[in-house]
């Protein structure tokens, strides 16, 4: 009989050694936290994980004693191998020493001299060998991971774990709920199906504050009953909601709440296309004393003062005077989709967009103009 899917998940996990937990380029609170829970979860299973995303982390959480090591690039991914044929000539001698930006190694053959047909140089089988996405709509969603490694990822078991309807399905096992609210939410059911013990009060933290996070403190529309039994389970579980609610939302810099301030200076909003948007100029920044690692915090405090609105634009100058512009939406509105004609980077709940040679008034017609009417 064949194993179902919550059979295949498990399976997958246990025969896995080493699994790496990748996070999309634009991974938030949420990405980060259900990381670090399922990291605890893992390590518990003897599991030697590593957690490894180019996005950066989050201010609000950056700064937590508890959450393990976090990798811009992939450590280790293979080692080289030197393969000498010693049947040709034994080895009489090893050693070696480095060099500015090299290594020398050394063989001396007990008689004559070896030859180049000896020795053969090849990379050993990936070091990982289990890869879970976590809230990677699809693999372009990992960005320079994927990019870079292409062949790691076409290679290796991958386990897609999400809870947005555009996910592509593109794992080999796929633990999507659509009806969740975070990827906080999810593991928490995947840790329920292979074992509640493994669940203890940092993991229930950890998915707690992606789950508010996600949710800005369950305000969302897509908050559910079985939303607030999750996060009830979890607070059984030890989940320490002040120190979440403290990180998250109490330890806002005043150059971020200055930045703020300029954003509602200038907010404004369109009822008939469900759209909220601001801008911000180099300047503001420079007034503010903040910096554009700030403005995640910002848009969720948008997103958290407009419950209704479908769709929330953030358009700023950066240091090298282009325009940047993030853009936050909900369903039926999809961030990608609509900035398709601007090359946008990000899924279809968040995208980022980079525009030279522009003025921000001339970038907010431009966008404006791609908003549907809902």
């Amino acid at each position: 009989m064949p194993l179902t899917d919550r059979q295949q998940l498990t399976e997958m996990i246990k025969r896995s050694t080493r699994p790496l937990l990748v996070l999309p380029e634009h991974a938030g609170v949420d990405h980060f936290s259900a990381a670090f829970g399922l990291h605890g979860a893992l390590k518990k299973l003897d599991k030697a994980v590593t957690i490894v995303t180019s996005a950066p982390t989050p201010k609000s959480i950056a700064t937590l004693s508890d959450h393990p090591e976090v990798f811009s690039d992939i450590p280790s991914l293979h080692d080289l191998v030197i393969e000498v044929d010693l049947s040709a000539n034994e080895m009489e001698a090893f050693k070696h020493h480095t060099e500015p930006g090299k290594l020398k190694i050394h063989l001396t053959p007990k008689a004559g001299m070896w030859k180049q047909e000896h020795v053969t140089v090849s990379p050993s089988q990936y070091r990982y060998d289990l890869v879970i996405c976590l809230g990677a709509q699809d693999l372009a969603s990992c960005g320079q991971l994927f990019q870079t490694y292409p062949d790691f990822f076409f290679k290796t078991p991958i386990l897609n774990i999400d809870h947005s309807p555009a996910n592509e399905h593109f794992g080999h096992v796929n633990a999507v709920n659509v009806t969740a609210t975070s990827c906080g939410e999810v593991c928490h059911e995947i840790l329920l199906q292979m074992d509640p013990a493994l669940l203890d009060e940092h993991i229930a933290t950890h998915f707690l504050r992606g789950m508010i996070s996600k949710t800005k403190s369950f305000k969302t529309r897509n908050v559910t009953p079985k939303t607030l039994e999750v996060a009830s389970q979890l607070l059984e579980a030890g989940a320490r909601r002040e120190e979440i609610i403290h990180h998250l939302y109490r330890t806002r810099s005043v150059a971020t709440l200055r930045l703020w301030g300029r954003v509602l200076a200038r907010l404004k909003t369109d009822e008939t296309r469900g759209l909220v948007w601001s801008l911000l100029s180099a300047q503001d920044f420079v007034h503010a004393g903040a910096e554009e690692a700030d403005l995640p915090e910002v848009i969720d405090e948008l997103i958290a003062m407009s419950p209704e609105a479908n769709t929330i634009v953030l358009l700023y100058e950066n240091k090298e005077h282009a325009i940047v512009g993030i853009v936050r939406t909900h369903p039926p509105v999809h961030a990608t989709e609509i900035l398709k004609t601007l090359s946008p980077k990000g899924n279809n709940e968040e995208a980022h967009i980079h525009l030279l040679n522009t003025s921000l008034i001339e970038a907010e017609r431009r966008i404006l103009e791609l908003i549907p009417m809902v």
